[in-house]
């Protein structure tokens, strides 16, 4: 493992109707972690897929995700039979990238504040597994280069420790309009 670009162990401004529940940890744990991943990137629920950054490193971070039972996206998808949608997972993966990146570019002096991160390309998405409700996922996330103001990276969702989800794809961090 490479250096730590930083621990997200921040104090917890409990926001009402943005609670995560994680598996076995307090409430109060719960927030702080949640609170660190909204300090962090733009997405808020219900578009936000991640629990928690568990590391960030200095090629790529970490985070947690569990589908509960009472998302939305279940309801339709499939009735009787409820997966998680593929799409989802990436957006898991693209939203633990967006994590990673804004705290590369804290790490590195730059100023993060406003900046969106932009999907540019998807590459090879192989789904290799299906998530059920009451699954923790895993997503990994690693840079592989940096041309200009897009990054090149590819993630690994995974639960129980097996591959569900490969992806190779780019992200740009954009300033909001003038």
């Amino acid at each position: 493992m490479g250096p730590r670009l930083g621990v997200c162990r921040q104090k917890a401004n409990a926001t009402s109707g943005v609670f995560v529940s994680l598996v076995g940890l307090s409430r109060d744990k719960n927030v702080t972690m949640l609170q660190a991943v909204l300090d962090a990137i733009p997405h808020r629920p219900p578009f936000l897929f991640l629990d928690r950054i568990d590391e960030v490193r200095a090629d790529g971070a970490t985070c947690t995700r569990t589908f509960r039972a009472d998302e939305p996206f279940f309801a339709g998808h499939y009735p009787g039979n409820p997966i998680t949608p593929g799409v989802l997972l990436c957006e898991a993966v693209f939203q633990a990238s967006a994590v990673f990146l804004t705290k590369k570019l804290q790490a590195d002096g730059g100023v993060s504040a406003g900046k969106t991160p932009v999907l540019c390309r998807i590459e090879e998405a192989k789904f290799k597994g299906m998530v059920k409700p009451g699954d923790t996922v895993s997503i990994d996330v690693k840079l592989v280069e940096t041309l200009q103001q897009f990054h090149f990276m590819t993630g690994t969702v995974r639960r129980d420790g097996k591959a569900v989800l490969t992806i190779r794809f780019a992200l740009a961090l954009v300033d909001p309009p003038a």
